[in-house]
């Protein structure tokens, strides 16, 4: 008897910090994430739906929406159709220079995105080096859309590919050699094989890779030159608005990012737990 309750204190241990650990994750969770978050939509309401729906209904807001929803929509894209290009290229090609590609991939989580948006005006800007050709051939791409969607780009750049290169790595060829002995053409194996094996996973990129599109902040600040109604994402017209102390029009903007934020998050959970159940399924019984 005496064994078996000594036996047990451990695991009543074990039980008791998993309780305290879980206790202070969730009380981390609710004061650094929750109250914040619910802040954003109480100050924005702070005035009542009218003044919300007015500040949300101002020109500068509705135009600075429609810049952010037009750069991601162009940014992302491009971002999809590079990371299947380079994940294709990285796990089904052997080539010199390979790992300097994955490096490349990876620049932009280790550059700061102030540095990418002052790297564009290095190379675009009037005073730059492609500056001058660029106002000769008069075109903007510095203070402007392209300029917006060219350090969107670079700071979304590895989300995409990042999702998809550990997965084909891990699924292999054999099914794509397999279809090319079959007489499959390079395109027919990339959209009835290795696309629909890697749906999941590109979705998840996809997202991810929006929500940052959307919500980037140091890179455009750089190069979009604070025009209002022209050059400002909603991030920016939320800095802008807070600055002038029009609160309830900073957090109502600040309200819509809070609400795609969270549809992310859910779409997010979605996607894992889908993803999840289909890798189950695909994988051989007994391990």
């Amino acid at each position: 008897m005496n064994e078996i309750v000594l036996s047990r204190r451990p695991s009543k241990a074990r039980v008791s910090w998993h309780a305290v650990l879980i206790a202070f994750a969730v009380t981390f969770l609710v004061l650094f994430l929750v109250l914040p978050l619910a802040a954003v939509f109480v100050e924005a309401l702070r005035k009542g739906v009218g003044a919300y729906t007015a500040a949300l209904a101002h020109s500068e807001a509705l135009a600075s929406i429609r810049l952010t929803l037009l750069v991601a929509a162009i940014s992302v894209p491009l971002n999809t159709v590079f990371g299947l290009a380079a994940a294709w290229a990285m796990t089904r090609f052997d080539f010199r220079g390979k790992a300097w590609l994955g490096a490349f991939i990876d620049l932009p989580f280790s550059v700061s995105p102030v540095v990418s948006g002052l790297i564009y005006v290095l190379l675009f800007g009037a005073q730059g080096w492609f500056g001058p050709w660029l106002a000769e051939h008069d075109i903007k791409l510095i203070f402007a859309v392209p300029g917006l969607v060219l350090a969107t780009v670079f700071v979304t750049l590895p989300f995409v590919a990042r999702e998809l290169i550990p997965l084909m790595q891990a699924q292999g060829s054999e099914e794509e050699e397999a279809a090319r002995t079959l007489g499959a053409t390079g395109w027919q194996m990339f959209f009835r094989v290795t696309l629909p094996n890697v749906k999941w996973a590109l979705l998840y990129g996809v997202l991810l890779c929006n929500a940052r599109a959307m919500g980037e902040f140091g890179a455009v600040s750089v190069v979009s030159g604070h025009i209002r109604g022209l050059t400002n994402t909603m991030p920016l017209h939320v800095e802008i608005l807070y600055n002038e102390y029009d609160y309830v029009g900073a957090f109502a903007v600040a309200s819509i990012l809070a609400l795609l934020a969270l549809v992310t998050l859910a779409v997010k959970t979605f996607l894992e737990w889908r993803y999840g159940a289909e890798l189950a399924a695909r994988a051989p019984r007994g391990h």
